[in-house]
């Protein structure tokens, strides 16, 4: 299998990780999910129990830590493992709005917005 240059220890590991997490929860039912044209809620829940969302995220507003060089090998572990584009590009929707959160926003913001997303307890979207 091919990894980027710039991989080590830290990305294997996130790897390994999205790894049995697509293959349990997105391989099985990613074909059906594409043809239906449908995301399934319930894959973020999953998904923020197995610590995926949280990658990228530091550890103080509930993430996994690593920065976007992490978020690229998860990305692209999961559409390898995962065999979808959309499923991995729905689970990383909540990169749009978290972000501004948790460089900008308050701690009363990043605790009622940024930690219940990424542990698949919220989804974020561009609204409050």
């Amino acid at each position: 299998m091919a990894t980027y240059l710039f991989e080590d220890e830290s990305h294997a590991a996130v790897r390994a990780q999205v790894k049995r997490f697509a293959q349990l929860q997105v391989a099985p039912n990613a074909n059906a999910w594409e043809e239906a044209e449908e995301f399934p809620r319930e894959l973020y829940g999953s998904a923020g129990q197995a610590g995926i969302l949280g990658i990228g995220y530091p550890e103080a507003v509930g993430g996994a830590g690593g920065d976007l060089s992490h978020v690229v090998v998860a990305c692209d572990e999961m559409i390898r493992t995962g065999q979808t584009v959309g499923t991995a590009v729905g689970l990383g929707s909540h990169g749009i709005a978290l972000p501004p959160i948790v460089h900008a926003g308050t701690d009363e913001q990043r605790q009622r917005w940024v930690a219940p997303t990424l542990a698949g307890r919220m989804i974020a979207a561009l609204a409050t």
